[in-house]
């Protein structure tokens, strides 16, 4: 399928998180994702998982069940999901989930589909717009994706 037989318009962005967040999200356990500024953006995303290993994070036990015997490709897009939200917990309040930082402001992922072959590519940490070849390359994959 041919990005061009899709509706023209925003409909895809790329996100780039380090590992191993971005396997943990594709397990389904992680659910939002922490930033420090809010996203007004809203629609699919590539899940790019970046080029450093946030080793600290791998001795948690709640990444350990999330990622449990998975391989952490970097640099590659490896998954897409739906951004549906984006909120701040309120002062005082539980976080809405046990991988929520406080303060930060948290992407709200749903509809999440892992690939299963990695596409390398670059990215980064603000919303950035995939190139036309890197989105077909992902339809190949998960033609069923609609914007």
């Amino acid at each position: 399928m041919s990005v061009a037989l899709l509706p023209e318009g925003d409909w895809i962005r790329g996100i780039s998180i380090k590992q191993p967040w971005t396997t943990a999200i594709l397990t389904g356990s992680k659910t939002i994702e922490n930033r420090p500024q809010p996203w007004s953006w809203r629609g699919w995303l590539l899940l790019h998982a970046g080029r450093q290993v946030d080793r600290p994070a791998l001795r948690a036990p709640m990444v350990a069940r999330a990622i449990r015997s998975r391989e952490l490709t970097t640099g590659a897009v490896i998954g897409v999901a739906r951004l549906t939200g984006c909120h701040q917990d309120p002062d005082g309040a539980p976080p809405c989930t046990e991988f929520a930082q406080p303060g930060a402001w948290h992407l709200e992922l749903v509809d999440v589909h892992a690939l299963a072959l990695p596409i390398p590519a670059r990215g980064q940490l603000v919303p950035w717009r995939p190139t036309e070849d890197l989105v077909d390359q992902v339809l190949q994959q998960l033609p069923h994706l609609r914007p």
